[in-house]
Formats: C-alpha cells, structure tokens, sequence
C-alpha cells in the first residue's frame, strides 16, 4: 500500500477498507506517514465523508492504537454518556451516582473545558483533593466498589485520536462529522462502556449551532457506534440557554448536589431545565442497562431513586475515593466563591421599545444567550482558550431568574464571581448583553427535541460537517 493512493481514493469518493485505514492510521501514529499526506486525507474525507461501515472502521484503528480498559471480572452493565459540550453543562456530575444506584456501572472518561464549553474534570477537581488522573487499576478498583469513577483521558489510551485531533484543529478540518464520530467513539469504547447515551446538543451555547447538524452527529454516533457493536441511543437537546442555575466549577458541583438531594424533581425548587435533562438522559441508562422496558418506566425509576436518597451517597462516597474530602465539601458549599464580584440587575428602560411606550406594561426575560455567558465565564476563569490555561475553582455566575420569569428595573438577574479585576470588567458587558427583555413571555420551548437510534436514516457517505468533539 501506499499513502498517496489512499488519499487519492478518497479524493475520488471511493470507500476505504480497514486494512487501509489501519496502514493509514498506524503508519502516522508510527511516525512513518508525514503530516502532509495525513492533513490530504482529513481533508479528502471532510468534502467527500464516509459511509457508516467505513467510519466504524475507522474508529476500530484508532481503537486499537493504543491500550483498552479491561474491565473483565467486574460485573456490568457498562453504560456511559457522553455530552458534545454546553454552557451550565453538568449533568456527568448526577447521572453517575444515579446510575450506579440503579445497578448500572458507568465508567466515565472525561473532558476538560475547552472555549466556552465547561469540563467534567474541571468541576469534580474543585472538589479539595480530588483525584482524576487515575491509574487503570485505581479506576478498576473506585468502578467496583462504588459503581463508577470519573478519569481523564491517558497518553495509553487511543493515541491516534490525540495526534489526528491536533493535526485537524490546526487544518480546518475539526468539523468532520465522521472524524468527530471516530474520535469520540474510540474514546468511549476504550473506556469499556457497553452501551453508550449521547447527548448532543444544538443552538448558541452547543459547537452545532442548527438542529439538522446536531442530528446528522447523532444519527453518525448512532450507526457508527451500532456497527461497533455498541448499544446506542442519542437525544437532541437544547442549549440556546445555559442548563441550570449555576456556571462554574465549585458552583455547578454545588447545584449537582442540589439535584440529587431532589431540587427539581416532583414539583421541588430547583432548576427543572437541568433536571429535565438529566432525568432523560438517566431514562435511556436505565434501558440500556436492562432497568427499565421503555424511558418512561425508566424516567419513573431515576426520580424514586434520587427520592430515596442513595445517588447523593454514592456521589460523596465516591469524592472519597478519588481523594476528595466531602467534609470539606459540605462545609464549603455556598459560602467558597471569589472575592472579585458584581450583581447584574434589570437597566431602567430595558425593554422600552418592545413595550411600545406604555408604562407599567409587564417585562419578561425572553432569553440568555449561552454562547455569550459561556464567553463571559471564561473571562472570570472559570473555562480556558488553551488546554494549558489554569481555571478558577470559585470564579462563576448564578443565575437568580432565567427565560420566562416576569420582572421589573431593579430585578437581580444575575451575581457574578470573577478570579480577577480585570476578568470581570471584560465579563460584565457580555454578560449584560447576553439578557433579552420583552413585552410578551417568550413561547415554551421543548429541551428534548428527539431520540435518535440506529437506523437507514444515516446510510451512506456522510459528508456533512459541524463543529468540534466537545465533550464531556
């Protein structure tokens, strides 16, 4: 075989073998195929796509490039989920300990924050001591005994999604729907998960920005993980708005605990949008892991669960194991913020020209845009615009009311912590415009718009581009 020919198959259309791919692949990964013929082909394959079974090829040789978490003599279900990132994104954080309470076994590998998505790892290390830069044994270990373990990505595991990912983020063809497939499901395979849920957003605060693109990466994760053997469901969700009340790492593990000591479900205050989430999202887990018979019956089990009060024990008991102390935890909780802060209250006169002049007429919060408060938050340090850059643990914003709630000059919307000065005199301005008022509620919206599984709807040659992995 020779590289040039392979890339020009591409270039043509044609569909490539494995055996290609993995002389392609490996060669590269070896050190023996130059940059240059690597990028030829990203690029062939961004204009030309690839069909399901040459995707899930794919993602078997990036697989194998590297080391497989055994999980053997452990006893399952394995099931995962992944998000494709999102502003006030930190349902991972619940739907863990969740799962682990229905008897399902999550093992989690996770993200760090990138842009203005957050990250996984970010969160639970703001957390004083906790650990997720496990070994394979220690993962093994916390995954049995308490049911999961959150780690991070390791230079072993699918090395050839580090080198491809790095090479494609700097020719522009990151938005490759099925290299962004390859890549996110090599990573989970090798984490050992059986059966994965996929949360794939769309909208201003999500990388796909227009639901036809969430849905061509959903119906790709679906066929390609389904080719692989892997039991897949995926829901296109909203995240035009930030999920939750909270953005920031110590402040979203805060509001996670919230949830699972019940804020949201059944009528209990609490963040509804986030639980609505999470609740359908744990309802696939729960069918995939052979719980429940249909989402309904699985939604149904995940609220008398987090009712009965035993995810939240997992969820410390597992800080514990991974180094953390849930002592200091409860003890910091709504009280650890930066020293830096402001409070974003209604303007005078917001909402004037919509209201047509007439004083006194009502004023609602008709959006907050979540491109623009995730933007913010990585101006007060709670994310990062290079993988090297540090993060707050304290640094964050709550939101004191959200889209649809009725409100008047003076109104606090927002309190905002920065890690600095400077960070929050860039943040507030964004911030500030990031909130439209209105004259008239704004029209419910749906958070789940639907469940994609495997099927003909995603057959041959997928072409269709939409940015980035993300994903936590």
């Amino acid at each position: 075989m020779r590289a040039v020919d392979i890339i020009a198959d591409k270039r043509d259309g044609k569909e490539l073998t494995g055996e290609e791919l993995g002389f392609l692949i490996g060669g590269y990964t070896a050190g023996q195929i130059p940059d240059y013929q690597i990028s030829a082909w990203a690029m062939a394959v961004f204009f030309r796509g690839m069909t399901s079974a040459e995707t899930a090829a794919l993602t078997r040789v990036m697989l194998g490039s590297g080391a497989v978490i055994d999980l053997s003599g452990i006893p399952g279900p394995f099931i995962d989920k992944h998000s494709t990132g999102g502003v006030g994104d930190k349902t991972s954080l619940i739907l863990a300990p969740l799962a682990a309470a229905l008897g399902i076994r999550d093992p989690m590998m996770s993200g760090r924050a990138l842009g203005h998505t957050g990250g996984t790892l970010d969160k639970l290390e703001s957390i004083p001591g906790f650990r997720t830069n496990l070994s394979v044994g220690e993962f093994r270990s916390i995954l049995a005994k308490d049911g999961f373990a959150m780690t991070g990505q390791t230079r072993e595991v699918v090395p050839a999604d580090r080198l491809l990912y790095a090479l494609r983020d700097v020719t522009g063809t990151v938005e490759s729907i099925p290299l962004i497939t390859a890549s996110i499901l090599a990573k989970k395979a090798a984490e050992g998960a059986e059966g994965l849920v996929f949360d794939v957003k769309y909208g201003s605060g999500a990388f796909m920005k227009e639901a036809s693109q969430g849905e061509k990466l959903a119906r790709s994760l679906a066929d390609t993980g389904a080719a692989m053997g892997r039991r897949i469901i995926a829901l296109l969700t909203g995240m035009d708005e930030p999920l939750g009340n909270m953005v920031g790492n110590f402040l979203e593990v805060e509001e996670s605990l919230d949830c699972l000591e019940g804020a949201g479900v059944r009528g209990r205050p609490g963040p509804e949008d986030l639980m609505e989430v999470t609740l359908e999202l744990g309802a696939r887990m729960a069918v995939l892991g052979g719980k429940a018979k249909d989402a309904a019956g699985g939604r149904a089990l995940c609220e008398d669960c987090i009712a009965g009060g035993r995810p939240r024990e997992l969820f410390l008991r597992n800080v514990k194991s991974q180094g953390g102390d849930p002592v200091k935890l409860l003890e910091l909780r709504g009280n650890w913020r930066s020293p830096v802060g402001a409070e974003i209250r209604v303007p005078p006169g917001a909402g004037e020209s919509a209201k047509n002049g007439v004083s006194g007429a009502p004023l609602y919060i008709r959006r907050i845009d979540a491109w623009k408060v995730g933007n913010a938050a990585v101006a007060l340090g709670v994310g990062r615009n290079r993988t090297e850059d540090p993060v707050s643990p304290t640094a964050g914003i709550q939101f004191h009311r959200k889209r649809g709630a009725p409100v008047k000059a003076g109104d606090p919307v927002m309190t905002v912590w920065s890690a600095t000065e400077e960070g929050l005199a860039a943040a507030l301005p964004r911030l500030e415009a990031a909130v439209e008022y209105g004259a008239e509620p704004p029209s419910p919206q749906k958070l789940v718009l639907k469940e994609i599984t495997a099927g003909p709807a995603a057959a041959g040659p997928d072409a269709s581009t939409g940015p980035a992995e993300g994903g936590r």
